[in-house]
């Protein structure tokens, strides 16, 4: 949220929150009052209702006890349900359609003991269709009314319906009937003009609309059952007492477009005087803001003087305060990071060019021994050695080309592993440890640069021979073929018996600069990992102290996958 739109709502909450208050107030007073003269009259309209509905359920009642006693002494029912005479079959069809035409019901149903319907007065078609649901609904409802939507040919009506029962040669019979419920019938409970009684089912909105701006103030709860679903469900209706709009629906109707009206005039003039105090005093933080963007640390060039004497104008001057400290502090970061770049590529050239001096420094010892133990074989070594000092000079000639540019590129190619292996080792100088190499044969090429694998070789091998510090240990140096989840590689190990490492040391091992030995650069780790990753390989250390290290680099194969 923007500092001028919280001007926006802090003067508009400022003005508007106590004309809302007093509105609600005046409001929720009125709402009382209205609710006050309304109570007793809903209390006496629900009695009314109350009322009238048991009596609807009493003549029902009735009506279905005097149906019983007239099919209990029929002796055509007696033909057609004990003895299953099939002459009295169309008369038993057609019984409950005449008494409910007669009675003046709109359902009426006669089932025997296991809710199979007899005969049937809203549906015809209902005959030998088991029910056993309803009645029992019906009689666990309650002793008072229960509506029930039935099912018609011409769609559901709705009936205040009621259960009774009766026996014929010691069988069990059930009749349930009930009058019809519709916005006709209700009308008579809305004597007063300002109140009518609307029906609410859970399967439709109610029968009778409340009225526009009407409000529910009453509700009775009638027990309510789906005799159209399949089976029957019992559930709630409810008989709601709304109010229609009257002369105090008016009266608050009025009073609300008057608070409507003052209440758009207020936040307009708010938000007008809103709109002006957030341009007098954002304009010129906008300003700020502007200048502030442009400032990084190849320009720190804005101007930031004020003549205001304000707060604005003291944050004006705070912030060119700032930018002149911010651009000397940049000079001489410039200058600290040239520093510490010039002396990161010295230490790196100074610890390669080191690893391609020492096989050739180690030729010149031999040489310089067989000069004077054996002066007749000097040609003979120095045909033997000449292969490696020619390597050791190819290798720091590649060097002084990668770092005249700063950055060493990669010289990708068919990589014979093994060969570089034995080269690398060749260059080795072993003192007191014995380096031995286990190769493994057959081992497919690889896609990588002989100069960072013999820099890789070097860094580990030096680093194993190293750590030994001169007492009697192993070097071995192994290669296999292996194949993992990204595809088929080449791994190379190098392993020592010298001291191992501690977890500490371990976590140190590969950080730039970080070494243990008197002389070193540390380097030779970081050098490894980076040339592991640009190789598209991985490298993996196993050490426990006292027995010794082991360094595993797997790189992918030529056409493998990286």
């Amino acid at each position: 949220m923007t500092f001028r739109i919280r001007l926006y709502v802090a003067f508009a909450a400022g003005m508007l929150m106590p004309l809302a208050l007093l509105v609600f107030g005046i409001r929720r007073e009125m709402t009382r009052q209205i609710a006050g003269q309304y109570e007793q009259r809903v209390e006496a309209l629900a009695g009314v209702v109350r009322a009238d509905l048991s009596a609807d359920a009493g003549r029902t009642g009735r009506t279905l006890a005097a149906l019983g006693a007239e099919l209990a002494a029929s002796n055509r029912f007696r033909l057609a349900v004990i003895q299953h005479d099939e002459t009295e079959r169309g008369w038993l069809l057609d019984y409950a359609g005449d008494a409910l035409r007669l009675s003046g019901l709109a359902m009426l149903q006669i089932a025997d003991s296991s809710g199979r319907v007899l005969s049937s007065g809203h549906f015809r078609n209902e005959f030998d269709r088991v029910m056993p649901e309803l009645p029992l609904l019906l009689a666990s409802a309650s002793t008072g009314p229960a509506l029930v939507r039935a099912r018609t040919p011409d769609g559901a009506v709705l009936v205040i319906a009621r259960v009774d029962s009766f026996a014929v040669a010691g069988q069990r019979f059930t009749i349930v009937g009930g009058r019809g419920v519709d916005s006709t019938a209700l009308t008579r409970f809305a004597s007063d003009s300002d109140l009518v009684v609307a029906l609410a089912t859970p399967d439709a909105a109610p029968v009778v609309d409340a009225g526009r701006g009407g409000r529910v103030l009453g509700r009775i709860g009638i027990p309510y059952i789906d005799a159209a679903a399949t089976p029957p469900a019992a559930d709630s209706a409810y008989l709601l007492i709304a109010q229609r709009p009257g002369a105090l629906d008016e009266v608050i109707r009025r009073v609300d477009r008057w608070f409507l009206a003052a209440f758009a005039v207020t936040t307009l003039l708010a938000l007008l005087l809103a709109a002006w105090l957030a341009r007098q005093i954002g304009r010129p933080l906008a300003e700020l803001a502007e200048k502030t963007a442009a400032l990084d640390l190849d320009r720190l060039d804005q101007d930031f003087a004020s003549d205001r004497h304000d707060e604005i104008g003291a944050l004006s001057r705070l912030l060119g305060a700032l930018t002149g400290r911010l651009r000397a502090g940049a000079i001489r970061l410039r200058e600290a990071e040239r520093r510490a770049t010039v002396g990161d590529v010295a230490r790196q050239v100074n610890h390669d060019v080191k690893n391609g001096l020492a096989p050739i420094r180690h030729v010149v010892r031999h040489l310089g021994e067989v000069a004077r133990d054996e002066p007749e074989r000097l040609a003979e070594v120095f045909a033997e050695r000449r292969g490696t000092l020619d390597s050791s000079v190819d290798y720091l000639e590649t060097l002084a080309r990668n770092y005249a540019r700063l950055s060493p590129a990669l010289d990708r190619g068919r990589c014979d592993v093994n060969a570089i292996v034995r080269e690398t080792l060749r260059g080795i100088e072993p003192r007191a440890a014995e380096v031995r190499s286990e190769l493994a044969a057959g081992l497919p090429p690889i896609r990588s640069d002989n100069i960072a694998l013999r820099r890789i070789l070097e860094n580990l091998v030096g680093n194993a021979v190293g750590s030994l510090d001169g007492k009697q240990g192993e070097v071995t140096v192994t290669t296999a073929s292996v194949r993992n989840e990204s595809g088929t590689g080449v791994r190379i190990a190098v392993a020592d018996t010298g001291p191992g490492m501690t977890r500490e040391a371990l976590d140190r091992a590969f950080d730039d600069f970080h070494t243990t030995k008197p002389g070193g650069t540390g380097l030779g780790l970081s050098v490894v990992r980076r040339l592991v990753a640009d190789l598209g390989g991985t490298l993996r250390v196993q050490t426990q102290p006292g027995a010794g290290t082991c360094f595993t680099v797997e790189l992918p194969v030529e056409g493998g996958d990286a």
